[in-house]
């Protein structure tokens, strides 16, 4: 089987904003690619009634994983209610054991807002009992062995909550891929004018290539790059495996 990596963010777009240039990357080097938005984007809408949004939004973000050339998973939430729990650690689990990915993507344990930090969190622990026969999923499944490798993105707009910029510790370089990234992140047409209204981004395909021109600007070596911080090698995988260096 080829190595897999599997990217997890809270909302549709988040991959797309965060982390597609790296998931390209990666399926250029012979990587599975696996994606899942824990929320459904249900309130991501000034015109759609939730269950209308719903539905756009999942026919957005399979269009987008279509582009990427990565596996779709179902989401778990509504917009606003990922919460930490013992019930939505079972039930990602039980996906991260099907998928059993040897890189994780996801979000800071800090961001400007709770679905994704919850979404950190969540991500977190349900990989750290990938192994634990003791741990039961939802739906059942069998634990797996190996190890994974997770990886922090930027926070939105590449800033803390109290806007502080953060500097990443890897760069990974993305321009070449960026009109990729760029038809990906217009799959979601609804996002447009959703993030128009609710957070003045008067472009966001535009918001989009600037953020990666901003951390190309940090690297001091690349135009456009994602940055990432690997998270603590403890209970997941050896001190010194760094695959995305590695590989990329």
């Amino acid at each position: 089987m080829p190595p897999r990596v599997f990217a997890i963010a809270a909302h549709p777009d988040d991959i797309e904003f965060n982390m597609s240039g790296t998931l390209l990357r990666l399926r250029d080097a012979g990587w599975e690619l696996h994606y899942q938005n824990l929320s459904t984007g249900s309130i991501g809408s000034t015109t759609l009634s939730a269950s209308q949004t719903r539905k756009a939004r999942r026919a957005e973000a399979k269009e987008a994983a279509r582009i990427l050339g990565a596996q779709w998973h179902p989401p778990m939430f509504d917009d606003l209610e990922i919460q930490y729990s013992i019930p939505a650690v079972r039930r990602l689990a039980a996906t991260i054991r099907a998928v059993n990915p040897q890189i994780i993507l996801t979000h800071p344990p800090v961001d400007y807002m709770e679905d994704h930090t919850e979404t950190c969190r969540l991500v977190v622990t349900a990989a750290f009992s990938r192994g634990m026969p003791n741990f039961k999923t939802i739906p059942a499944r069998k634990p797996v062995s190996g190890e994974v490798t997770l990886y922090h993105c930027q926070p939105h707009l590449n800033r803390d909550p109290l806007g502080e910029l953060v500097r990443p510790k890897l760069f990974v370089e993305v321009g070449a891929h960026l009109p990729t990234m760029t038809k990906a992140l217009a799959a979601h047409r609804s996002q447009k004018e959703w993030l128009d209204a609710s957070q003045g981004m008067d472009s966001y395909l535009a918001a989009m290539q600037h953020l990666k021109r901003e951390v190309g600007k940090l690297s001091k070596k690349f135009k456009f790059a994602e940055g990432w911080r690997k998270h603590s090698h403890a209970g997941f995988c050896a001190p010194t495996a760094d695959p995305l260096k590695t590989v990329l």
